[in-house]
């Protein structure tokens, strides 16, 4: 029954329907964020669906049902199907539902249900029963010895979500607190947002701390955050992360901003093995092995210290590989971060269960707003594809299409107008395809870091691009994450990873540090128009729209020869 037409929600079973077009646009976005997944977002309308997995990351950060429930009355043109109702408050009530306990009596971990049939039923499934010692009482089974990991993956997957309140083993003390000035000499602290993000996850202390994801934007300082977790803990310390670039801007981070002694602090890659109080280490080297037949040669690095928290920097990105160790390494405190829960190899349940659910959550425009990161302006530009190349593709596979359209040599022009319009920008171009990043640099000589160039090679690259003596810098997907380059004010974006959605944040992610003066950034996506590069550029841009970010589609001749602003084709259209 019609309930008021002017509000810009729909209701559809698990499908949720937000008109774009409504003043209220914004306000029931940010409201939906907290609970609801995007799907699609067309012009007109954007489409959510309500899952599990989005239910219960929002039940452990303290949503109730009613409280999910009160935006969904408040923005809604319709009465709310009553079926919608009973789920949310289903799928919320199943959270806590199943307790992680450390057994009053010593004698190991202990499951708890509220309810006796729940204990009944998941101790005679078949993933769950292998994991479980003996029955307890009516409402408690005893775990295995080593099976925390795995049971909580198992009931997951079968729609029980544990919360963990088994608590954690201590690690070595270590005695490190956060400066007042850095060793530079300039002013710091931890910003209100990073402080909360720490306390959210600590929670002074408590067993429902200890073990969590935090999700903020790139150029928020997720390391100076991981940087409080440490200082907060006290005890030594794993930090993994995507590179061994990354891994260095740690533990510059840590040096600059903390009191910790420099030789306390530990690379552990592809070239230095050295385990101290705080290790960082990358994904890379846990994950290497000569052939798949030989085991993971540096996995042991999990039990070669006395860690008493182990951070996934980008946990989006853990491998596989390290799902299996972090299993088994749950009595370890855990802290992952990332801009985006998203994983395009779907585990995002596998990093709810084994590093923690999410704990704090701060929207992209919130901080944008408070000028902690840059405004970014969102811009597609369409070309025409080369004559040449329209039979080719006309006859292609799939993939062959996507590719073809990717390396469309019309981008070449378009690179050629956008970096003479921003000469006296920092201007990042990256891509998927490296040879068509290499025609890049034979045509515009900048320099290019794809994943073969040397560490020590990268460093210099990167520093000449800080420093100003060079503003153009050619880079793959190697530079997708934890890159710091504070300057880089210009993305231009020739091909990505099919619809990869995380790595579509990651990029925008390279401007966002604050910004002098305007506190701009520009964000350019080069798309082969009517091609399988265009469809899957809507697919990529999906969690940016989520987070309020609205791409501008031009054409190519919409590109002025001087800074005076885009003619645009549409104004704020997000993917058509």
């Amino acid at each position: 029954m019609p309930n008021n037409q002017n509000l810009p929600i729909v209701v559809q079973s698990g499908n949720l329907l937000l008109e774009t077009d409504n003043p209220l646009f914004e306000a029931a976005r940010d409201a939906l964020a907290g609970f609801a997944e995007l799907e699609k977002s067309p012009e007109h309308f954007h489409y959510y669906k309500l899952t599990p997995l989005s239910l219960w990351n929002a039940a452990s950060a303290g949503w109730t049902a009613e409280k999910i429930i009160e935006p969904l009355k408040t923005y809604s043109k319709y009465d709310i199907p009553q079926n919608v109702l009973v789920d949310i408050r289903e799928y919320i009530g199943r959270y806590g539902r199943l307790q992680l306990l450390a057994d009053p009596a010593g004698a190991g971990l202990i499951l708890r249900a509220k309810d006796t049939v729940l204990i009944a039923e998941i101790s005679h499934h078949e993933t769950v029963r292998p994991l479980l010692q003996k029955k307890i009482d009516s409402h408690t089974v005893l775990l295995k010895d080593g099976a925390r990991g795995e049971a909580k993956r198992a009931l997951i997957k079968i729609g029980y979500p544990v919360e963990d309140l088994a608590g954690y083993e201590d690690g070595e003390a270590l005695e490190v607190n956060l400066r007042e000035t850095t060793r530079g000499g300039k002013p710091f602290g931890l910003r209100q947002y990073q402080q909360d993000a720490v306390n959210a996850y600590h929670v002074s202390g408590d067993v429902s701390g200890g073990s969590g994801v935090l999700v903020l934007p790139c150029g928020a300082g997720k390391t100076v955050i991981g940087i409080g977790a440490i200082a907060r803990i006290q005890q030594h310390t794993l930090v993994l992360t995507t590179n061994t670039v990354a891994l260095r801007q740690w533990r510059d981070e840590l040096i600059d901003k903390t009191d910790i002694d420099p030789e306390m602090v530990g690379e552990y890659s592809g070239e230095v093995k050295q385990i101290r109080p705080v290790t960082l280490a990358t994904y890379q080297i846990l994950t290497y092995r000569k052939n798949r037949e030989e085991e993971f040669a540096h996995m042991e690095l999990f039990d070669q210290g006395k860690w008493g928290l182990i951070i996934y920097d980008e946990v989006h990105m853990l491998p596989a590989p390290v799902f299996r160790a972090v299993a088994d390494l749950q009595a370890r405190r855990r802290l992952g971060l990332t801009a985006t829960l998203l994983r395009e190899d779907g585990k995002e349940d596998d990093v709810f269960s084994l590093i923690g659910p999410k704990k704090f959550d701060v929207p992209w425009k919130v901080l944008e707003k408070q000028g902690w990161i840059a405004q970014a302006l969102c811009t597609e530009i369409r070309l025409p594809l080369a004559p040449e190349l329209k039979m080719p593709y006309a006859i292609a596979d799939l993939k062959a299409k996507f590719r073809i359209a990717s390396e469309n040599p019309v981008k070449l022009e378009c690179i050629e107008q956008l970096i003479a319009l921003h000469a006296n920008d920092h201007v990042l171009i990256i891509g998927q395809y490296i040879e068509q990043l290499e025609e890049i640099q034979r045509k515009f000589g900048a320099p290019i870091i794809t994943g073969k160039t040397p560490t020590k090679e990268r460093e210099k690259i990167y520093n000449d691009f800080r420093d100003g003596s060079q503003r153009v810098l050619i880079v793959s997907k190697v530079a997708n994450f934890a890159i710091d380059l504070p300057d880089a004010n210009v993305v231009i974006q020739v091909s990505g990873t099919f619809g990869s959605r995380q790595e579509e944040a990651q990029r925008l992610g390279r401007i966002l540090r604050p910004k002098p003066g305007d506190n701009q950034a520009q964000f350019y996506s080069l798309v082969t128009r009517e091609s399988k590069d265009q469809d899957f550029a809507a697919k990529r841009q999906l969690f940016l729209t989520e987070q309020g970010y609205r791409y501008s589609i031009v054409s190519e001749d919409a590109v002025p020869a001087e800074d005076d602003g885009f003619e645009y084709d549409q104004k704020e259209v997000v993917n058509e």
